[in-house]
């Protein structure tokens, strides 16, 4: 078999260590492939949304596990020739049949193992149909064009990486329970390895006929028939009440939305992310709004990089953050989200009047941001239960010759997602619906919303935050990460790391990252990313255990062993037009240059 793929002399545009300076295009993405297949349209001609279109299929070739046709995402579009920013809204949507209580049986919710690997939990996917928008929109080629590379690389293969093969063995059973998906990544029981060659044929003749009769193959017809039936598979101990409740007009009626960004200011720079139905843009702009009165990057203050004051004082804001993402936040086109009072400088003044500089809060519960918003809003907050959110997803961002940009976050929720290969066409679908609450939280007696509540054609509240950062309204950098909830944290940390500690964009990303995602959440950290910097070390861990947070393991031992987020990035020199691209080790991070 040739196992020289067509896209692999793209690779000579590779650039270590992973920082590229160039005046032209730059595609930065979590693995090379994917790099390579937007690298491919750039060098034909095309523009970054071209090259976007061709990174998210080449995406659902290499990282099956993380997001693909049968998921949705978030597209951060930037228009270099008028200066606008937008976002392609592509998020799965619940079916017509959806009820708030579809999660719970006999009275109680659902196990997620059981509950996510059923069709139940299956969204109306939204990647392609988010993809058509984007190309028709601002693209310069066809669909045709852009998912040229993913066909070879499913048709011809590809070597499985380290992160693949460990995402196969560590699956939590999701690559074994349904004999289509074993088929593809156990064949004959037997998991993928590091090396291995992975070739996925039905997956490339279902990108032949996208190519050849447009998305609206996808949704309706074989493949939405397929769809359907694929999705109404559940799990034995759940019975009838596990199935999906997909139907085809759900899939016929999908559309798209486009949205206006966020805005938000922090030491003069100014920040477009992501609206609701994503939590993860309005929760760091109140992260940073929460933390704008402490002199972060002041190391004589004690609150240089690493330092405990900073640490500190960074996660009481996250836990502030998502105590009142865990209350207010969900789809805004079917709930009344308060935006305007969340985010009001004298709302947050308030929030972070509650954090000492010296220890931990008691445990906070949401805010009240009404007397600050603008329109009568009159529904108390309530803190609603959450549960863990999968660290999978992925993030690419590109640049263009010309400066337009796009940062795009895409999933499949958990890790393979339902663990449901549509049969003949080779792709997984999501478990996005597990992104509602599982208990309804709506009670009319106090008023609460139930913001994040299943509904019908109701988009599930999301975390992903691409954002772009900008300086006199001139673009500086765009970048996101995967992570489920901790999506918010990396942006979190990476834009501290750049506007408050200063540094570049490549140290800004291989900088050890904290994180806390909950209210009363035990505090993640890493240790050291990269062999020149500074980890979170034993010392600083245990004054952050004094200060009463709570870190894994015991006085003097180190508790920072996880891996947070894998943030990919470009950037442009304001000063000398030069466009830059950064990627993070913590996946296989690649950035290619396409000169002029």
């Amino acid at each position: 078999m040739n196992r020289r793929a067509p896209w692999s002399f793209l690779l000579l545009f590779l650039t270590f260590p992973a920082l590229a300076a160039s005046p032209d295009g730059v595609v930065a993405t979590s693995h090379p492939a994917a790099s390579a297949a937007g690298a491919r349209m750039l060098a034909a001609g095309g523009n970054a949304i071209d090259a976007a279109a061709a990174v998210q299929f080449a995406l659902n070739v290499v990282e099956p596990q993380s997001s693909g046709i049968g998921g949705g995402g978030f597209m951060l579009v930037h228009i270099a020739k008028t200066g606008e920013t937008v976002f392609v809204d592509s998020r799965e949507k619940a079916p017509a049949a959806a009820s708030a209580d579809m999660f719970v049986s006999h009275g109680s919710p659902m196990a997620f193992p059981l509950a996510s690997t059923s069709g139940l939990a299956v969204g109306v996917p939204g990647t392609l149909r988010g993809i058509e928008v984007a190309l028709k929109q601002w693209g310069t080629m066809t669909l045709a064009d852009t998912v040229a590379p993913a066909i070879e690389l499913a048709e011809h293969g590809f070597r499985v990486n380290r992160f693949l093969a460990e995402d196969i063995v560590n699956d939590g059973d999701r690559t074994r329970i349904h004999p289509e998906t074993a088929a593809i990544f156990r064949p004959g029981g037997v998991p993928l390895a590091e090396g291995d060659w992975l070739v996925q044929r039905d997956l490339a003749q279902t990108f032949r006929l996208i190519a050849a009769q447009g998305v609206d193959v996808f949704y309706e017809g074989p493949i939405a028939d397929a769809i359907v039936q694929a999705q109404s598979r559940t799990r034995d101990a759940l019975g009838p009440a596990g199935a999906g409740r997909m139907t085809l007009a759900d899939l016929q009626g999908y559309r798209p939305a486009i949205r206006d960004p966020l805005i938000g200011q922090f030491r003069g720079w100014t920040l477009a992310t992501m609206p609701p139905p994503s939590s993860g843009g309005l929760t760091l702009l109140q992260m940073l709004g929460l933390l704008k009165d402490f002199p972060i990057g002041d190391a004589s203050q004690g609150y240089g990089f690493g330092e405990p004051g900073t640490l500190h004082v960074m996660i009481e804001a996250m836990r502030l953050g998502f105590a009142d993402r865990a209350a207010w936040l969900g789809d805004g086109d079917t709930v009344s989200i308060p935006v305007g009072g969340l985010l009001h400088p004298a709302y947050l003044a308030q929030r972070a009047a509650s954090i000492h500089p010296d220890r931990r809060m008691a445990t906070p519960d949401a805010g009240d941001p009404r007397p600050w918003q603008r329109e009568s809003f009159s529904i108390p907050p309530r803190t609603t239960r959450m549960r863990e959110e999968s660290p999978h997803t992925t993030h690419f961002s590109i640049i263009d010759r010309w400066g337009n940009v796009v940062s795009y976050t895409s999933t499949i929720e958990h890790t393979w997602g339902s663990g449901i290969t549509v049969p003949r066409y080779g792709f997984l679908l999501n478990n996005e619906l597990t992104d509602f609450n599982f208990v309804p939280a709506h009670d009319s007696a106090s008023g609460n919303p139930g913001a994040n509540d299943v509904g019908p054609g109701k988009r599930p509240r999301s975390s992903m935050a691409p954002t772009l950062l900008l300086r006199d309204g001139k673009p500086v950098a765009a970048y996101g990460s995967p992570g489920g909830a901790t999506i918010i944290n990396s942006v979190f940390n990476v834009t501290l790391n750049l506007l408050a500690h200063g540094m570049t964009l490549q140290q800004a990303i291989d900088a050890p990252r904290v994180s806390v995602t909950h209210a009363t959440g035990m505090v993640s950290c890493e240790g050291v990313s990269d062999p020149t910097s500074t980890g979170i070390g034993t010392t600083v861990q245990d004054v952050l255990r004094a200060q009463g947070h709570a870190i894994a393991g015991a006085e003097g031992t180190d508790g920072c062993t996880a891996t947070i987020g894998s943030v990919q990035a470009v950037a442009v020199d304001l000063a000398t037009g030069t466009h830059r691209g950064a990627a993070d080790s913590r996946r296989e991070g690649t950035v290619i240059r396409v000169p002029r």
